[in-house]
């Protein structure tokens, strides 16, 4: 909304320092400072009022170290991370681009889901929530639809044979080339990195490429799926997911700055993805409402962001990632997310199978998700956390990196 007034105020009335809001960097930090600051003000009063409406978390006995004194720490602070994120968007972003739109409304999709989980197990006393059926249906149907506007909508293109003629004062003098509608998207590590998802069907024939979008689609809704659930499994510790998803998020935000970037995009060789650069606003906002809400779900933890705040992470994390074609690369960056996942796939399948063969389920860890494995060697939880944040940064380091390793 301010970048509208602004925007208005320079054009007629040439408003002193109005045209800094077309810079996205300097909005991009008016939001992390905003967020910040709505997250840890706010914040404490919305803990507050979750503590006077009793809407704590009832824990499960796992037989784990400090679980019992987790009993009754208010849940549902996803709530805080959604609006701290939300308002500085609204404020400082451009509202009308076509990712910032389908970002408001992944946060608002995954966020409603989220809170429903949270609602039937705190006001319904049902420890299951919402079934998980009707789960993974509203995480295909967000798929469904995010998959369907990046193929079809007219604004959501690339630009190719991108060649610019930089001056000595470093501004961009010409640019060529036009904008297309493709599905290509990043392949680590190759030194032709780039692959066409509709190309993969073309053995069906000539014009088979006009039907990419069976292909493409469907991967769209298996990676906001699969993200989303990874999240929400990591979200056990306190701190972990919070943490985790913020150095995750801050990477993407290096990606969406250099494909938003006509010049960087060029230096880097990557696709230069029109409108893309407006994503660091949001990218930022979502960072420092993150870090805000770390504040007071680092151990001890003050508040837990529920189902409302992880299934969210995870949904905004895996719609950035497939707007900057980086999605591919989410098997690296949110490699601790897919180690959460596998452990759990293991350990249910192995109990299975060992149950079925031998009649008594074995099992390969301790406890899954991996993180209560490591609880139950003795860990103390902070160190846990402490350490899988390090291996998140070593993990979003490499990732940066292929940007140039081919």
């Amino acid at each position: 909304m301010l970048y509208y007034l602004f925007e208005y105020l320079e054009k007629h009335y040439q408003v002193p320092g109005a045209s800094l809001f077309q810079f996205q960097t300097f909005r991009a930090a008016l939001a992390v400072l905003l967020s910040l600051i709505l997250a840890t003000t706010y914040g404490k009063r919305i803990i507050l009022f979750l503590q006077r409406k009793q809407i704590g978390e009832t824990v499960r006995d796992l037989g784990l170290d400090g679980q019992k004194q987790k009993s009754g720490t208010p849940t549902m602070g996803g709530l805080i991370i959604i609006m701290s994120t939300l308002i500085p968007v609204l404020l400082f972003a451009d509202i009308l681009n076509i990712y910032i739109i389908l970002l408001i409304i992944t946060i608002i999709w995954m966020g409603v889901i989220g809170f429903i989980d949270d609602y039937i197990k705190i006001f319904k006393k049902d420890k299951k929530g919402l079934k998980g059926r009707f789960k993974v249906m509203g995480q295909v149907g967000l798929g469904l639809f995010v998959g369907t506007v990046l193929y079809f909508h007219p604004e959501v293109t690339m630009r190719e044979n991108n060649q610019t003629i930089i001056t000595e004062q470093f501004t961009v003098e010409e640019v060529k080339g036009k904008d297309v509608k493709s599905t290509m998207t990043t392949v680590p590590f190759l030194k032709h990195n780039e692959l066409e998802y509709s190309s993969l069907i073309s053995w069906a024939g000539e014009g088979a490429k006009d039907y990419g979008w069976l292909l493409f689609i469907p991967i769209v809704i298996l990676i906001v799926t699969a993200v989303s659930n990874g999240a929400n499994l990591t979200d056990g510790i306190d701190g972990l997911a919070a943490g985790s998803s913020a150095i995750i998020v801050f990477t993407l935000g290096i990606f969406a700055w250099v494909s938003g970037n006509i010049i960087f995009s060029e230096y880097l060789d990557i696709m230069y993805i029109v409108g893309a650069g407006e994503l660091l606003v949001f990218i930022t906002a979502f960072a420092g409402a993150l870090i805000g809400f770390l504040w007071y779900n680092a151990y001890p933890a003050q508040v837990f962001m529920g189902d409302t705040g992880s299934l969210t992470i995870g949904g905004v994390i895996a719609v950035i990632a497939i707007i900057v074609r980086k999605e591919l690369l989410l098997v690296i960056l949110c490699g601790l997310f897919l180690a959460e996942s596998v452990s759990v796939m293991m350990q249910v399948g192995y109990f299975k199978y060992t149950k079925k063969r031998f009649g008594e389920g074995k099992r390969i860890f301790l406890m899954a998700p991996i993180h209560h494995h490591y609880q139950k060697k003795g860990y103390h939880e902070s160190k846990i956390v402490t350490r899988f944040w390090i291996i998140s940064i070593v993990l979003a380091i490499l990732s940066v990196v292929t940007l140039k390793v081919r």
